[in-house]
């Protein structure tokens, strides 16, 4: 008797050639600032280092894809992150180490093109790149207190890239993601009177995510 090969079967083939789909995304963050010293920092002899730390977090999102063509869409991905991005001083006057901590709650607005693979069983590649717009609701950019601040706005735009997987499933697409993202601005409010301010000349964010999309 001759034998029969096995097909894959192909769940959700009707998902492809819908116009647009939804879905939530969950997603983990590692996120610190690009710091550019200012000319002041070489001249001063009180604070002898001023560098970024690395720190976690999380975001949670919603997801909007439209369908342009067979292998492009494009894509908003609202969210709100929760990240820290804290400064390390070590000083001289008085001696000792300093770590000043930055918290955000971000509303952050990507749109992205992607570009996708043909599928391959129930699985496909894909990349992204776009821009963004982050709001921060902690910033602290009008706050008042002196000597203890490095102030920070409240807006910033940027871009992104990154790559991922998506994996069909019978009633959703399960999609592991990894991107980075980069603030263009400079976000630091520099402030003359403020010691931990003024050795700081730029403040960029740099963000590295890996995201879960849950699709239907």
């Amino acid at each position: 008797m001759a034998g029969v090969k096995a097909q894959t079967v192909m769940n959700m083939e009707e998902h492809d050639a819908k116009p647009y789909y939804f879905g939530i995304t969950l997603a983990g963050n590692n996120s610190n600032f690009k710091l550019l010293q200012d000319e002041i920092f070489l001249k001063q002899d009180s604070i002898m280092v001023a560098e970024p730390l690395k720190t976690f977090g999380f975001n949670l999102g919603l997801l909007g894809n439209l369908r342009l063509s067979e292998n492009f869409d494009l894509r908003l991905n609202p969210q709100l992150l929760f990240a820290s991005k804290n400064l390390y001083y070590k000083e001289n006057y008085p001696q000792r180490e300093t770590t000043k901590n930055i918290e955000s709650i971000l509303l952050s607005f990507p749109l992205q093109v992607k570009f996708k693979s043909d599928r391959i069983g129930n699985m496909r590649v894909y990349t992204i790149g776009g821009l963004k717009y982050d709001y921060d609701l902690a910033s602290n950019a009008r706050a008042r207190r002196a000597e203890d601040l490095v102030k920070i706005r409240k807006s910033d735009f940027g871009y992104e890239f990154g790559a991922g997987f998506e994996f069909y499933f019978p009633s959703f697409i399960f999609s592991p993601e990894f991107k980075i993202s980069n603030g263009i601005g400079n976000v630091h409010v520099k402030d003359e009177h403020l010691r931990y301010s003024n050795v700081i000349d730029k403040l960029q964010s740099h963000m590295i995510v890996f995201s879960i999309h849950l699709e239907g």
